[in-house]
């Protein structure tokens, strides 16, 4: 469990995350967020792709 959370501190702070204790208590508060985070979009794939 803690790796998971480094794993996601880690990469708040790759997309410059300001505040990190604020961000984290804002994505746990709006979990579907977190999606966002890692890249996943709930948009189709591009065509031909």
């Amino acid at each position: 469990m803690e790796f998971r959370r480094l794993l996601a501190i880690g990469r708040l702070r790759l997309l410059a995350a300001d505040n990190i204790a604020k961000t984290t208590r804002a994505i746990r508060d709006a979990p579907e967020q977190a999606i966002r985070i890692w890249g996943i979009t709930d948009s189709p794939a591009l065509p031909g792709t």
